[in-house]
């Protein structure tokens, strides 16, 4: 009796597996083929092209690390996968085939590994994997998932980007309400774009050791300033020192009506020692953005618009 129950079980879990592959075939969206019908060239077909972005080359000079995003329009979704380019024979192989979505590869300074953001328990956080692709390993479990990353110039620290709630929420407002989806808006930015305005991004620093994140730190705790800037701001809105003591982020630090007509962006030096940080662009009012240290850590580079207010000005490159 026993004997055939074990053998139903086990007969029960391969079904269950075999749905599950089946059902992780079905929704793979990767490479199609790409058929002309005719001699034009139509919106589908466009969609149908793999999009390639962030090459990263590596440390020896003989690789490059890249991503190719994939379209669907019958699932109006999107995945990305990487790919390692042998730059001598121009021959490219794939890292990674699954669902998830890879994105913002960058490579080990010893370029023995990969490291990438992919969906762990549906929040984005921080893997590495070898050179050829081998061992995937999840490294973080940060509850509010990681959005982008930056490692310090010898790896001992990790600079990254999470999102902080923008205020209460309803629910927060009113618990007996904990399904309601409806806002209460009494302040602008309420919405930017596209987007309702619940969570805001805050750039953290943390200690990487083996692969675990300790003693994070929210350089903007307790405000709710953004940075990177809302709403195309990317990783590239903050830079490290070269001796990996000072965190360089761009940052408006505004809120509410003036947040919304002012576009007085600055650049600030945020030092890891003593948690001190000093506005570097002081008096300059319009956007300045993206920093990026010398390599000696003597300059900055900055691109820097000269009006407050006019978000079509000419940006200007700044040292």
């Amino acid at each position: 009796m026993i004997k055939k129950f074990l053998i139903l079980a086990m007969a029960l879990t391969m079904m269950a597996c075999q749905d599950k592959q089946k059902q992780a075939c079905e929704d793979y969206i990767g490479k199609s083929e790409l058929t002309l019908e005719s001699d034009l060239l139509t919106p589908e077909m466009l969609w149908k092209m793999g999009r390639v972005s962030d090459v990263q080359v590596s440390p020896d000079g003989k690789k490059a690390l890249y991503g190719v995003s994939y379209y669907s329009v019958e699932k109006n979704a999107s995945n990305r996968e990487l790919f390692l380019l042998d730059i001598a024979t121009a021959t490219s192989k794939a890292l990674t085939h699954s669902s998830k979505g890879e994105y913002q590869a960058t490579w080990s300074k010893d370029g023995k590994y990969i490291y990438y953001l992919a969906s762990n328990d549906g929040k984005m956080q921080l893997w590495r994997m070898n050179a050829d692709g081998s061992k995937a390993t999840c490294l973080s479990a940060y509850e509010g998932g990681i959005d982008a990353y930056l490692f310090s110039p010898d790896e001992t620290k990790l600079l990254f980007v999470s999102q902080v709630p923008n205020g209460p929420t309803t629910a927060d407002i009113y618990p007996d309400l904990p399904k309601s989806s409806g806002l209460v808006i009494n302040d602008v930015m309420y919405k930017h774009w596209d987007e309702w305005q619940t969570s805001i991004p805050h750039p953290f620093v943390a200690d990487f050791n083996e692969g675990a994140l300790d003693n994070v730190v929210d350089l903007l705790e307790g405000t709710l300033y953004e940075s990177p800037m809302k709403p195309h701001g990317g990783i590239e809105q903050l830079a490290w020192s070269p001796d990996g003591k000072v965190i360089a982020y761009t940052c408006r630090k505004k809120t509410g009506l003036d947040y919304s007509l002012s576009t007085n962006s600055d650049i600030y030096l945020y030092t890891l020692e003593d948690g001190s940080c000093k506005n570097l662009t002081e008096g300059m009012m319009g956007y300045d953005t993206n920093p990026v240290y010398s390599p000696s850590g003597r300059y900055i580079a900055f691109s820097s618009m000269e009006r407050d207010g006019y978000e079509s000005d000419k940006n200007r490159l700044m040292i």
